[in-house]
């Protein structure tokens, strides 16, 4: 099984945290979406031929910008091009001031069956800070419409951390989650990434630092009152009430083979090499124009392998798993992974289960910390 993803580049604004590539201008919408189309079709055999694509995911950017008989035009090209699962998990990133009755009822009619609601806050304030281009309320209703509408399969991002949660108004937030029985939960802790508005704003003290003890404790908050609420934590930022887990943000954890479609999207044959495409939609355009794939590429050494899998294990409640590494990598390796885990074992911080190593909820404030550690 493998997954697919598209960029779709466009936004109506640009939020104050955001680096991912994204463009509010639309002129060049038509000539990019042409782009991403040729690319699907003639993408070569990067991933095994044969391989049948259980999961689909239009990302961004807003791709919820994109009309139904534009959207159609990519699930057209991949539906030509691919063996889709009748069963595939199609995934459409969306802002609330885009949804209503119509749209989606057409997303439902073309196949799309799953949505991630880029909510990020419920407070006003906090919204107008982060140059969100939709209100409380705006969110509140699209809630409301997507499970009127009988799309039961959707997921809401929240972010904690930033200087104006408090927070009693991060509980306002989840007790919203909960109290909708929304049935899964992206949340981030805010991060001030280089070139973005947010660390111009920081470095020049119109907007306050993160605070790394509010994070700290906010993502405590996240996770106890979300257990206790019935949703299972089963990655860092992730959570989701049984059964209703990302099918394709899955794969990614689990090392499964991917493509990924459009200007600066990533790919990975399952194993040992990895492509990414030019962050640039004219380059992106013009190269396809000349039939040609924007992408580079690298392949990955043993000890990169091993890595990366120590890396995105260790995010999700099952962890790192004995048996995957020992068939893998060998016995040695994870006797090693086993020695260098015992300081965090001796502290709380990794578990041991069934020989597997699994951060516990004290471990999962250190977790990138921990990984690197563990490297090799």
């Amino acid at each position: 099984m493998a997954g697919i993803y598209i960029h779709i580049p466009f936004c109506r604004q640009a939020c104050t945290y955001c680096n991912f590539h994204f463009s509010t201008a639309l002129a060049q919408k038509d000539n990019l979406l042409a782009a991403i189309v040729k690319e699907i079709i003639i993408a070569n055999n990067f991933i095994a031929s044969g391989e049948t694509i259980d999961s689909i995911y239009f990302g961004g950017g807003t791709p919820s910008l994109l009309t139904k008989d534009e959207l159609m035009l990519i699930i057209d090209a991949l539906h030509a091009t691919f063996q889709i699962s009748k069963n595939a998990e199609i995934t459409l990133e969306a802002n609330p001031d885009d949804i209503n009755k119509k749209i989606l009822d057409d997303w439902l009619a073309i196949g799309i069956n799953r949505l991630s609601l880029g909510v990020q806050s419920f407070n006003e304030a906090e919204l107008r800070w982060m140059n969100r281009a939709h209100t409380a309320r705006e969110s509140l209703q699209s809630i409301d419409e997507i499970i009127a509408s009988g799309l039961n399969n959707f997921s809401v991002d929240l972010i904690f951390g930033s200087p104006l949660l408090t927070d009693a108004d991060l509980e306002k937030n989840l007790d919203i989650i909960s109290g909708k029985n929304i049935p899964h939960l992206s949340c981030y802790a805010l991060t001030v990434e280089p070139k973005t508005l947010l660390n111009k704003l920081v470095i020049e003290k119109k907007s306050l630092p993160v605070n790394e003890d509010t994070q700290a404790r906010q993502f405590s908050l996240v996770m106890n009152a979300l257990k206790q609420n019935g949703y299972d934590h089963y990655e860092i930022s992730n959570y989701a009430k049984p059964g209703m887990r990302s099918k394709h943000n899955s794969s990614y954890w689990q090392g499964k083979p991917y493509y990924g479609f459009g200007p600066s999207a990533h790919s990975f044959n399952g194993t040992d090499r990895r492509r990414w495409n030019i962050d640039n939609n004219s380059l992106y355009i013009q190269s396809l124009n000349r039939n040609k794939l924007p992408f580079q590429e690298e392949v990955l050494t043993e000890t990169q392998q091993v890595n990366e899998y120590l890396m995105t294990a260790l995010r999700t409640m099952e962890g790192i798993n004995k048996s995957y590494v020992e068939k893998l990598f060998g016995v040695e390796r994870f006797k090693k992974i086993v020695a260098a885990s015992r300081k965090y074992i001796d502290t709380d911080k990794v578990a041991e289960r069934d020989g597997n190593l699994i951060l516990t909820d004290e471990g999962k404030l250190f977790a990138d910390g921990i990984a690197a550690d563990l490297f090799f």
